[in-house]
């Protein structure tokens, strides 16, 4: 256990001015308040805040956030309160104990709901003082170091929640050296056969390569050295047990086809230097194409920063290297903790202990600010869980902007990284100055460019495309903005239409004072609920006038050009498609709705027998469905014949640029002999009509039923083809069906 002397003299190594008093007393506190409590391993339970400060020092951290973590127990676990932790040590660290007292409540392995809302909760914590999460993980990491004291089922829940959500976390932050351990250490309890294993295979590899290496290392170094890199360190190492595990999964590999088990470090002076040792390695032994990447040039999301090559190197084995800066392996080991270091006495006071401008931090920023955007907890944790486990891809902005997606990505997911506007726009896109498809997956280092449309509405579609939280969410919020558009001015026209025949005027200001007894929050949602069919318009219309006494105002025309009347509808009447306005005289009243194909649309639908163009058509409002179009033969409509105020004036507005099919039922009763159903299709075939669904039922020995839903572009086309199949020497009778 350490001492408080070689707590003091840790911390006074990397900052001799350090505030010796504060962590004094925050030694002496901490172990007082503890006491005499144990560990589930036996230990003083004052040994793990003190590990968890020893691990800090080793990122060389600020005397208050090592007070923060031997304290950060004392007010779950002891007497202590946040009252005298302020008195005593000052409000920030107060607060901050406080912050990592509520984050050990938090289970993030539960619920999705719940698991979203305390990941959320995590999240906010560490932004507003991202010194909670620097304590947070030693916190985890010692507390995996000694999970072998835990019940079986403990160390599985604690093992999922670190390999889910902290070793990723602090991979984001660029603390590579502790996502591996704990991944490692994860690893070991969620898949216990597979890491004996994986860990069996790498010791007897280990003792098969005794001192290879060391000679790797040599061989490396004496080849810099002679190159005039007289400073350059080598280190090499073998890769941890889940690093291969996951090779091997990810690549479907055995582990005796893996080739890179082993990985070095180059580390130099200075970046030229980095370009130096590369061409020199390089000019000696033969590269492995396709896996070199430069993140000198191109640092990652989290400030990492290094040349990666694979060789085929010493001994013909082929190794991993990576060539750095020791700056830049300061940060690849300890991330945005390597911002807050203090060196040759730089810095003092209270001032800011991390630059709140470093990527890692600004990608954290950005994952705060999708908690606004979020339209439900599931979508959050969607979003975060793809941020935190995707690797990256770069790409570039005309203008020479870097975006980083995750690997996989596409246009679409490009678009919405620069502005969720653009994406919502997004028509098509370049690639490197070429058209391309926007499915395609973009690469390291493509410049995209996005092609928009000012009235481009994102297919719901898409949402299967992309990889990224932010374009997945942002795709749903337009989808639902889209339909409850379509619902709410489908509503608007019916409220309009219920008012007149009341001899009233609609408005929506009218709407606003009544809501509370609608039930809605806001105007438009509750005129969707009317287009939706989930609130009569006549209801709308008795909010608003409470003493409307329903007395129906009749329009007759006063000629049948073009209308028709319904039994039990009189105050509704139908325009026929394709003919004039209301016979002179006749109230003009509101114009019957356009259909345009209907395909895609979330407010109105064909009934199952479905209807052509050039029928006569009518809408019904169906609850929770909006509108269902219908041919005025079906007999379905009977049902409706007491409720006129689900009648809605329907016409054919059709788009002859681009002509859609629909669907139309027929019965077929054919003789039963072999090639019946043979001549049925060819006859369809040859009108170009397209067989959707197909059912045969045998009715007598002699005669099969056929019920057929095809698909056919108006009801001429349907009408000859009724006619050729009655032609037909098998077909006994054919008939369309309306329902």
């Amino acid at each position: 256990m350490m001492r408080q002397y070689e707590l003091v003299e840790r911390v006074q190594k990397y900052k001799p001015d350090a505030n010796e008093a504060l962590l004094n007393k925050a030694y002496v506190y901490a172990m007082q308040k503890h006491g005499k409590q144990t560990r589930a391993s036996g230990d003083p339970y004052i040994s793990h805040p003190l590990e968890v400060a020893a691990i800090l020092t080793e990122m060389r951290l600020d005397e208050s956030t090592i007070a923060v973590a031997l304290l950060h127990d004392t007010i779950e676990d002891t007497t202590a309160t946040r009252a005298e932790i302020d008195e005593l040590f000052g409000e920030d660290i107060g607060r901050l104990v406080e912050g990592l007292t509520k984050l050990k409540k938090l289970d993030l392995v539960t619920k999705k709901a719940k698991q979203a809302e305390n990941l959320r909760k995590l999240l906010l914590a560490i932004s507003d003082d991202v010194r909670v999460l620097l304590v947070k993980l030693a916190d985890r990491l010692h507390n995996m170091r000694t999970l072998e004291h835990m019940k079986p089922e403990k160390r599985a829940r604690i093992s999922e929640e670190t390999m889910e959500i902290y070793a990723p976390l602090a991979g984001r932050m660029g603390m590579q050296d502790m996502r591996e351990e704990l991944e490692d250490l994860s690893f070991r309890y969620i898949n216990p056969e597979a890491y004996e294993t994986v860990t069996e295979r790498l010791a007897e590899l280990s003792r098969r390569n005794e001192g290879l290496i060391k000679k790797i290392e040599d061989e490396l170094r004496d080849l810099l050295v002679a190159n005039g890199l007289i400073h350059a360190a080598v280190k090499g190492r073998q890769k941890k047990p889940y690093s291969v595990f996951r090779k091997m999964q990810s690549k479907s590999l055995s582990f005796e086809q893996l080739s890179d088990v082993y990985g070095f470090r180059i580390l130099v002076d200075d970046i030229p230097s980095c370009y130096r040792a590369l061409g020199i390695v390089h000019t000696r032994w033969r590269v492995v194409p396709g896996r070199f990447k430069d993140y000198i040039s191109t640092p990652k999301q989290n400030d990492y920063r290094s040349i990666h090559t694979t060789i085929v190197g010493p001994s013909r084995q082929r190794i991993e290297l990576q060539i750095r800066t020791k700056r830049m392996h300061e940060i690849a080991e300890y991330g945005i903790a390597a911002h807050a270091l203090y060196k040759d006495g730089e810095g003092g006071g209270d001032g800011e202990l991390l630059s709140r401008e470093g990527n890692a931090y600004s990608w954290l920023r950005h994952t705060i600010e999708a908690l606004a955007e979020g339209d439900n907890p599931e979508e959050f944790l969607e979003h975060t869980k793809l941020e935190l486990f995707q690797d990256q891809v770069f790409c570039f902005t005309p203008k020479g902007k870097l975006i980083a997606l995750p690997r996989g990505a596409t246009p679409i997911d490009f678009a919405y990284a620069v502005h969720t506007n653009i994406g919502d726009t997004t028509v098509g896109a370049k690639i490197n100055g070429s058209i391309m498809p926007l499915v395609t997956r973009l690469n390291n280092g493509d410049e995209v460019e996005i092609i928009r449309s000012g009235v481009q509405v994102p297919p719901a579609a898409w949402e299967e495309i992309v990889v990224t939280g932010k374009a997945r969410s942002a795709i749903r919020r337009a989808t639902r903005m889209a339909i409850r558009k379509q619902y709410s001015g489908l509503g608007h026209r019916i409220l309009e239409r219920t008012f007149e025949r009341a001899g009233k005027i609609f408005s929506r200001d009218a709407l606003r004072p009544v809501l509370h007894r609608l039930g809605h929050k806001d105007v438009e949602d509750a005129i969707a609920a009317v287009g939706r069919g989930e609130m009569s318009s006549i209801d709308v219309l008795r909010a608003v006038f409470p003493d409307y006494q329903d007395e129906r105002v009749t329009v007759k025309p006063a000629s049948d050009e073009g209308w028709f009347n319904m039994s039990g509808a009189n105050s509704m009447v139908f325009r026929l498609p394709n003919k004039g306005k209301l016979a002179e005289g006749v109230g003009e009243g509101p114009e019957p709705l356009p259909i345009r194909g209907l395909s895609g649309s979330a407010q109105v639908h064909f009934s199952p027998a479905g209807a052509v163009p050039g029928d006569r058509i009518v809408g019904i409002m169906e609850d929770g469905k909006g509108i269902t179009i219908y041919p005025i033969q079906a007999s379905a409509l009977q049902r409706f014949d007491e409720e006129p105020e689900r009648w809605i004036d329907v016409r054919w507005d059709l788009d002859e640029a681009n002509k859609a099919r629909f669907i139309a039922r027929i019965l077929i009763n054919a003789i039963n002999e072999p090639g019946a159903l043979a001549k049925v299709a060819q006859t369809m075939a040859g009108l170009d009509v397209n067989i959707r669904t197909l059912t045969m039922t045998s009715v007598a020995i002699d005669f099969t039923e056929m019920a057929i839903d095809v698909e056919v572009w108006d009801l001429r086309q349907l009408n000859q083809l009724i006619a050729q199949l009655k032609d037909l020497d098998c077909i006994s009778t054919v008939k369309r069906v309306y329902d």
